[in-house]
């Protein structure tokens, strides 16, 4: 929007209390490390280097790079930055210090002496020399210390466990016990093949993540994210649900931008929340909503988390294939959302809030309306078979040229320059998990510890899919306790995904189970980030706001099981092996209708207010319906028409709406 009229995000930032921006800058620091604040020369040293690891991503894109350059760089790149963006504890974000410097420095000799002779360095790996050994052991090290300082400590003690487990095997008891590595064919493992810390998610942070970020830091620049957001609000009507629809369609759209639920869930709650609490939502209420919202964003195509991005790689699939997969899942959870929305309206009586537009929808579409070219583009180029690197670099070219349209949204060089580097910086916390991730990847191949631990999650469950299905979501739990979405799902990828694959699950189901089971440790307490920064703006108690977030993503708990345990449920992935095409229609149909009746009985509303039984008989329909067969839809069936019967039949607490501006 022009910069003499604000949008709503910047009045709506605007209004939080600087306590509100503390918290909310603290919690964000917890999920993706404290960033220095440095200007001067410094700062245009940062600059230069995450432009330059931009440029040479971009570059890489369109012309093919040797995989171990592109990989080395992009590491380079990544410890380069990280030892002078992040610093070594919160009391030295103010300055870059020698120590800093010397890491930087070094961690870019590891990758020079690394591809200086790279052809004699990869047949070294086995039988590595005196400065191999010197260089590794530093390697690892300073990838430890990069993770440290972007994500905490959870991930590099991990890691740490891992290299130790690989080493002391001969001394385990079984079922734990393995042959035993020493240091030598560890750090060589690690640091001088592309299966360990160079291997699978490393490669898709250096070649795809990093493209998709810069595309967003792009779309931010370009002002598209505001243009999303006024549009969300401003195709709102005012009606009592109309703020929480808006929270739903931009949740969507912010998605584009951002990757990370605890910033989506920051930039939703900014503009929303004033208008949910005049709307009658209490403090909880709006937070575990926006929470919800937030994180359902990271599932929905075409541009989604990290993870989605590695399911791919994992798989061998492209990524419109992962695009399918999560098409319908994500179409159920925002339906959800949607009608929880709706009942909520009723059962709260909510207040129909005026929301300020200075254009009509017509009006700004006409006017902006170009910030939609470069999502298309994305989901064009995929379609048309290209690479998801070359798609996204088509969309950063449309982003670019369409915003010649307008005079105020031109890319002037310091905007050039912004979106370059805020791509780099954006990708360095995930690039660091991706490396020290691949320390976890590459202990799990050279051991086998994945088939192991795959036969004891299988042999604690008795060899029962339900069961298993239920010890990898709660093993899933535990993980995302203290590891962020894209480390979780690695870990799973290699360690939880075989276990389902073994019982006869596919692999694409048992990798949609483990991602969506990932995601919800952005709202699984105790430390549910999202929830406790919509808390954080809402001033709602942080427990009971991820409680209710825990209501409103409840179907995002329900699908992953769907899928996996349920044959004829793969349909809902738009896989139709051994699914007859009427059957996998009618099993969506009745997922929908499932969910449906699923939110009607958490939000405890149907046609009016339902008792605890109707609540009770509402959700036994539910699990009925997306349980796909013909006595589970008999029964869901039965279930609904009896609630609406004893609904229709009870008098009063029909609801009530009044209105407000």
């Amino acid at each position: 929007m022009e910069d003499k009229e604000k949008s709503a995000l910047d009045q709506a930032q605007e209004s939080l209390t600087e306590e509100q921006k503390k918290k909310l800058q603290e919690l964000i620091e917890e999920e993706e490390g404290v960033t220095r604040k440095v200007g001067g020369f410094w700062n245009t040293i940062i600059t230069a280097l995450a432009v330059g690891m931009s440029l040479f991503a971009i570059y890489s894109a369109v012309q093919p790079v040797t995989t171990q350059i592109l990989r080395g760089v992009h590491v380079a790149f990544l410890l380069a930055i990280s030892f002078l963006y992040y610093p070594l504890a919160k009391k030295y974000k103010g300055k870059i210090n020698m120590f800093d410097i010397f890491l930087c420095l070094l961690g870019m000799a590891c990758i020079i002496y690394m591809l200086v002779d790279f052809e004699d360095f990869i047949y070294r790996a086995v039988t590595p020399e005196l400065w191999d050994m010197i260089f590794g052991i530093l390697f690892i090290l300073l990838i430890l210390e990069a993770t440290r300082r972007t994500s905490g400590l959870i991930m590099p003690i991990t890691c740490i466990i891992f290299l130790i487990y690989a080493y002391v095997g001969p001394w385990l008891p079984a079922p734990w016990t393995h042959r035993g590595y020493d240091l030598e064919r560890i750090v060589g493992h690690m640091y001088m093949t592309l299966e360990g810390i160079f291997g699978v998610p490393i490669d898709v942070s250096s070649s795809i993540i990093i493209m998709f970020c810069i595309f967003g830091a792009f779309l931010t620049v370009s002002g598209a994210g505001k243009f999303y957001v006024d549009f969300a609000f401003t195709a709102m009507g005012k009606k009592p649900t109309a703020s929480g629809r808006a929270v739903i369609a931009t949740s969507y759209l912010l998605a584009m931008a951002s990757g990370s639920g605890v910033a989506n869930t920051v930039a939703i709650g900014s503009v929303a929340y004033p208008m949910l609490q005049k709307s009658g939502y209490d403090k909880e209420n709006a937070g575990g909503f926006l929470a919800a919202g937030g994180m359902g964003a990271i599932t929905t195509p075409p541009v989604m988390g990290a993870a989605a991005f590695l399911i791919a790689e994992f798989l061998r699939i492209s990524y419109v294939d992962v695009i399918l997969l999560a098409i319908i899942p994500a179409a159920l959870f925002y339906w959800g959302l949607l009608l929880m929305v709706e009942f909520d309206a009723k059962k709260f009586g909510l207040k129909a809030v005026h929301i300020e537009k200075k254009y009509t929808l017509w009006q700004l579409t006409k006017m902006y309306g170009y910030h939609f070219l470069p999502l298309i583009a994305i989901v064009v180029f995929l379609v048309k078979g290209f690479t998801p690197q070359v798609a996204v670099f088509a969309a950063i070219m449309v982003c670019f040229l369409s915003c010649f349209i307008r005079r105020e949204t031109w890319f002037t060089v310091p905007k050039i320059v912004e979106a370059l580097k805020q791509g780099s910086l954006t990708v360095l916390n995930v690039a660091a998990i991706c490396a020290s991730a691949g320390i976890i990847v590459g202990i799990v191949s050279l051991t086998g510890l994945g088939l192991k631990l795959s036969s004891i999650i299988i042999g604690y469950a008795g060899g029962n899919l339900i069961v298993t299905a239920i010890f990898t979501g709660i093993l899933l739990w535990v993980i995302g306790l203290a590891v962020p979405i894209t480390a979780t799902y690695i870990i799973a990828a290699v360690i939880a995904a075989p276990a389902l694959t073994q019982l006869g699950v596919p692999d694409y189901a048992a990798h949609m189970f483990i991602f969506y089971y990932a995601l919800l440790s952005e709202v699984s307490p105790p430390t549910a980030l999202s929830p406790f920064a919509a808390a954080a703006i809402t001033g709602g108690d942080p427990f009971k706001t991820t409680m209710m977030s825990w209501k409103y993503a409840v179907t995002a708990f329900l699908l992953p099981f769907i899928f996996t345990v349920l044959p004829s449920g793969r349909a809902i992935l738009l896989h139709w092996e051994g699914i007859g095409v009427v059957s996998g229609i009618w099993t969506i149909i009745a997922a929908f209708i499932g969910i449906g009746m699923l939110a009607s009985g958490c939000s405890g509303w149907l046609v009016k207010k339902s008792s605890v039984l109707e609540r009770i008989l509402i959700i036994i329909g539910a699990l009925a319906f997306v349980y796909p067969s013909r006595a589970g839809d008999i029964l869901g069936f039965a279930c609904l028409v009896l609630v609406i019967v004893m609904q229709k039949l009870r008098k009063g607490e029909g609801g009530s709406v009044a209105t407000a501006t």
